[in-house]
């Protein structure tokens, strides 16, 4: 995949109304953000979706179908800025290629360039901050481990720039409810909440549900690609994620034993969102996707907001995605 974010956003916004059952999801907080991923400390084995509460809602207005959007031009609702202490100056690391590469170091570095480019969620650069990106490409690649690049990980696909999986991460938590049940008791700060269960389309190589591991309690993970299953599976086997899923499957249909979702974000773009994705989706939960505009072959992110009468989507920047296929393969 092939992203080019721009900042700032461009807006474009319109609703639907396709009224669905009325259900929650946990969002929770847990501790050690920072604590590496790569460590392999964890233990444990995967458990089924746990019940929690809705997330908060507001009311959406009436339109004809999800692919109709309004000639408006706004923002998209965030929680307020939180400040992040960073290092005055990026460490200088040529290469990480080779025996003896500080990894940590270009880590940092790649946090302190995406903080640059706008990417203020303090979780999602501790989570950029912990996970080993090179331990999910090949070694041929590992010195472009933490560039900002997307990168080739086999069967024509690719592992997304960092940039633009941080901007996507960002994007579902500033959709997180901000009722104070949500929270961690006596913060009102959202930033400290975390998502509840957490739909990926498209696995790939593992790396951003390894991201997602760090950001929601509970983490599905389709691919249709069994190729790219099982490399997911080898590369996240060391880690013992208890609370991430990886399965086989038909992304297009989403996953509906794990539904429903505070979040689903897909990693290709096909020409509309899926319905079944839409009704996997909780009341309050948002969707973070590519998706067709325009001339063929252009792609621009949406978010979709799922509230008690219909949805909201808003068309943000262009960007490049492979394209959304069914079936398994």
């Amino acid at each position: 995949m092939k992203e080019r974010p721009s900042f700032p956003a461009r807006l474009v916004t319109g609703t639907v109304v396709n009224p669905g059952t009325k259900s929650g999801v946990n969002s929770q907080i847990r501790s050690g953000i920072n604590s590496g991923i790569g460590s392999g400390a964890n233990s444990g084995t995967h458990s089924g979706p746990s019940p929690g509460a809705n997330p908060a809602t507001k009311p959406m207005s009436h339109a004809a179908s999800l692919s109709a959007t309004a000639r408006s031009t706004g923002q998209l609702a965030s929680s307020q800025p939180v400040s992040l202490s960073l290092p005055m100056a990026a460490p200088r690391v040529r290469s990480v290629a080779g025996a003896g590469q500080d990894f940590a170091a270009v880590r940092a570095n790649l946090v302190h360039k995406l903080a640059q480019q706008g990417i203020t969620n303090p979780q999602v650069l501790a989570a950029i901050g912990a996970v080993h990106r090179h331990r999910f490409i090949d070694s041929a690649l590992v010195n472009q481990a933490y560039e900002d690049t997307s990168l080739p990980i086999g069967l024509g696909q690719t592992i997304s720039k960092p940039g633009v999986v941080s901007r996507m991460l960002e994007l579902l938590l500033s959709g997180k409810p901000q009722n104070p049940g949500s929270g961690k008791p006596g913060s009102g700060n959202p930033a400290a909440q975390k998502l509840g269960r957490v739909l990926e389309i498209g696995t790939g190589c593992g790396y951003q549900a390894a991201l997602l591991s760090h950001l929601a309690t509970e983490v599905y993970s389709i691919e249709r690609l069994r190729g790219l299953h099982e490399k997911a599976r080898e590369n996240l086997r060391a880690f013992r994620l208890p609370n991430v899923h990886l399965l086989l499957g038909d992304g297009m249909l989403g996953y509906a034993k794990g539904a429903p979702y505070a979040a689903i974000i897909a990693a290709a773009g096909g020409e509309a969102v899926p319905e079944a994705w839409l009704a996997q989706l909780a009341v309050g939960g948002r969707l973070v996707a590519p998706v067709a505009s325009g001339a063929p072959g252009q792609q621009s992110l949406m978010v979709i907001d799922r509230g008690p009468n219909g949805y909201t989507q808003t068309v943000l920047e262009a960007v490049l995605f492979v394209p959304l296929k069914s079936g398994v393969a």
